[in-house]
């Protein structure tokens, strides 16, 4: 299949919407997934590491001035069809839809993200990520937030859970708000805060837009585009190329103005990456 150039619209054509059958197999096409499908821990963990190690997170469209509408026909044909990216709202948004297809209980769950600079939580919707109900027990999945759990979170109170991305905790905020936190160089530091009420595509409209047009949202401040690897993560942010390996930085390769396709192509639709 053809893969579209960073700066190509990705507006829905005259495709229709695929059937049950075809969204999933196209989909497990475009994550590589050829496992057993059924409702089952076992599958949930494979195909949200299938997802994130295919499906890099990025912001591409906010800078070439393609707006991101939250229709799943035109996730489906950006995402699926264009071998493309996108950001929380668009990544967990068709994840969500895939999962249900496929039988799991799912919901979208609003999160509000830690500042760093400020100290602050954003605004409500300011992130969405996905509750999956499965065998009696909650699981906290996201395939959008960067640089975050490899694998489902139990949602259970003050146990840290092991994963390859590093050591988490979930605890009790307020009201009816959770927080979830990584362990970094021996701290507990704040991932974001998420309910557990399900929430429609449509209430993160308003946030969406503010994240792709406000001068102070961090996704219009670069280009960014990055995915996790086995033993790290390789990412593109403004005109810097940066791979790491085990916490660590390998290579750092500074480009050029106008030099971002050739190593948006090297680094994402390369299968032998960027050498």
């Amino acid at each position: 299949m053809k893969l579209l150039s960073v700066n190509d619209s990705t507006s829905v054509t005259n495709r229709r919407r695929p059937t049950k059958e075809v969204f999933v197999k196209e989909y497990l096409q475009r994550i590589n997934y050829s496992g057993e499908l059924m409702v089952s821990h076992e599958c949930l963990r494979n195909l949200q590491k299938a997802h994130l190690f295919s499906v890099p997170f990025e912001n591409l469209d906010i800078h070439n001035k393609i707006p991101i509408k939250l229709d799943l026909d035109l996730l489906y044909e950006k995402i699926i069809i264009n071998h493309r990216g996108g950001f929380c709202y668009e990544l967990n948004g068709l994840f969500n839809e895939l999962l249900r297809q496929i039988g799991f209980k799912s919901r979208m769950v609003s999160a509000r993200v830690l500042n760093s600079e400020t100290g602050q939580f954003g605004e409500e919707f300011d992130h969405m990520a996905i509750i999956v109900d499965l065998d009696n027990k909650e699981y906290l999945v996201d395939v959008g937030f960067g640089e975050f759990a490899r694998y489902p979170l139990l949602i259970q109170l003050d146990v840290v859970q092991s994963d390859p991305r590093g050591q988490f905790l979930i605890k009790y905020w307020n009201n009816d708000s959770l927080i979830v936190l990584k362990t970094t160089n021996g701290k507990e530091v704040p991932e974001y805060l998420f309910t557990r009420e399900e929430r429609r595509l449509s209430e993160y409209a308003e946030m969406c837009d503010y994240h792709q047009t406000s001068p102070y949202s961090h996704f219009t401040q670069n280009k960014l585009i990055s995915r996790p690897t086995e033993k790290g993560r390789i990412t593109i942010s403004g005109n810097t190329v940066k791979i790491s390996e085990e916490g660590k930085m390998v290579k750092e390769i500074t480009f050029e103005d106008g030099e971002f396709e050739r190593y948006y192509k090297k680094c994402f639709n390369n299968k032998e990456g960027i050498k």
